[in-house]
């Protein structure tokens, strides 16, 4: 699997509309943008542009993993996620290589990319998430 490079790290937070306060009023980054991913149960702040942006999440249901998450660990790092170029391709490459996934088939992800994780089991104990960003037009 060839990774593009870091896409965006994650930060699971219990109150998104404080949290974006602390970024833009405390730290000064620029308004994120927001989105609800229904297929995850989560609600995002985006700050940034291209690579390396922090990504809040926020979940919308009790039952959904990132509220599972904050409920046994509290607010924090929730993942990693690194850009790749064929998601399917780099599924079956780490599958092949024994890796555990959690997502055998990518899933749709905020802003429309199609993303899976690799289980913290399989990856030195972080959540990693792979993305492929939807495709740009002609």
């Amino acid at each position: 699997m060839s990774a593009k490079g870091l896409e965006h790290v994650a930060i699971a937070v219990k109150d998104l509309e404080a949290s974006v306060k602390f970024y833009v009023e405390t730290l000064g980054f620029a308004p994120p943008e927001l989105e609800e991913v229904q297929e995850q149960q989560v609600r995002t702040a985006i700050f940034g542009h291209g690579m390396g942006r922090i990504e809040l999440i926020c979940p919308t249901s009790p039952d959904s993993g990132v509220a599972k998450f904050l409920e046994k660990r509290g607010e924090g790092l929730h993942h990693l996620c690194v850009e790749v170029e064929d998601i399917e391709r780099a599924l079956a490459e780490l599958k092949a290589k024994g890796a555990q996934l959690i997502d055998q088939t990518p899933k749709v992800g905020a802003g429309g990319a199609r993303v899976a994780f690799i289980h913290p089991r399989g990856a030195h104990g972080v959540l990693t998430e792979l993305r492929e960003g939807p495709k740009k037009p002609a």
